[in-house]
């Protein structure tokens, strides 16, 4: 079993954070989004994995080889010209063994176990309110899946496609996305996993779905906070750090420095940050920041940032500096 991440892209909608490092080295409940895919990753005992890197690059391979003892392969998606153009540059990667594939802003909770052992490929879904952002799957009376739209103007079905993908013939995969690259086949000026998925459906491949109700996007800011605040409900959250009071549930870095502050419920403050005379509840606190007599809510702070003064919402990037007591 091999896992496929295509973490390449720019995430434009979680500026000015992502001005300095890549999404998915964002934190969230503790550590970046791409540990908790990875983690997960060896709680199912896969540890063969393809990345298929692309904006900042660098940071993302620093990360997986040093927190990380995965047999790893790095593809540098030069041109983002859509996800399935990513899954085509990590062919090489893959042979006739199953993949699973996995989009890198897409953190999941659900039982994989029975997945990797179907005899078909299998897609996972969730209901959703608005299917016109998302691919759809369109489901016969069988249980397989009959049609698949790639973000449809007048959708007949709900069941949108999540990023978890189970492929259990990767060649026929391989051979599809080939075809569309050959022939330039794009939808709205990209080539879409989804397209070349109906393509082995027009090949007569079987494909199923599974539902994942533990579904938690991390594409902006209000996604992540709200996926921060469902882990750290669900972890097995630390101890309260220094002089400070730790409202669970929360997250504090070890070697974060809290003083005369009362953190949560449900913040994450991450390594070295260092807190003073501040109360900050829902919000994440990057690494080696400072707030200071400061009210914190539905905020963001990025690494290194500094903040001091008494608000109640932020969203400021690296290295910057708010100073509201003046």
């Amino acid at each position: 079993m091999r896992a496929v991440i295509p973490v390449a892209g720019v995430g434009t909608r979680l500026r000015p954070h992502t001005h300095t490092q890549p999404k998915v080295l964002l934190n969230v409940a503790g550590k970046p989004i791409l540990g908790h895919i990875l983690d997960e990753l060896m709680q199912q005992n896969i540890t063969r994995c393809t990345i298929v890197v692309g904006y900042m690059r660098e940071l993302v391979e620093e990360y997986v080889r040093t927190h990380y003892d995965f047999d790893v392969t790095f593809i540098h998606q030069e041109r983002r010209l859509g996800l399935g153009h990513s899954i085509w540059m990590a062919r090489e990667t893959f042979n006739n063994e199953p993949l699973l594939i996995i989009l890198g802003d897409t953190i999941f909770d659900v039982d994989l176990r029975p997945i990797l052992n179907s005899q078909h490929s299998s897609l996972g879904v969730k209901a959703v309110e608005d299917p016109r952002r998302f691919g759809v799957a369109h489901v016969n009376d069988r249980g397989f899946v009959s049609k698949l739209i790639e973000k449809p103007e007048q959708p007949e079905t709900n069941l949108a496609l999540v990023g978890l993908y189970y492929i259990k013939n990767p060649q026929i995969l391989a051979s599809t996305l080939e075809h569309l690259i050959e022939n330039d086949l794009r939808t709205r000026g990209e080539y879409q996993l989804t397209d070349a998925l109906q393509l082995m459906l027009d090949r007569q491949e079987e494909i199923t779905t599974f539902p994942v109700d533990g579904w938690y996007d991390c594409g902006k800011a209000e996604t992540l906070l709200a996926t921060n605040r469902h882990l750290l409900g669900k972890a097995e959250v630390n101890a309260p750090q220094g002089q400070g009071t730790i409202v669970q549930p929360s997250y504090v870095a070890p070697d974060a420095i809290i003083r005369d502050s009362i953190i949560g419920p449900y913040a994450t403050v991450a390594d070295g940050a260092e807190i003073e005379g501040s109360i900050i509840r829902n919000s994440i606190v990057g690494s080696q920041a400072v707030v200071k007599s400061s009210l914190l809510e539905d905020s963001i702070i990025g690494s290194k940032a500094t903040v001091s003064g008494k608000f109640s919402r932020v969203n400021i990037g690296d290295s910057s500096a708010i100073d509201f007591t003046c």
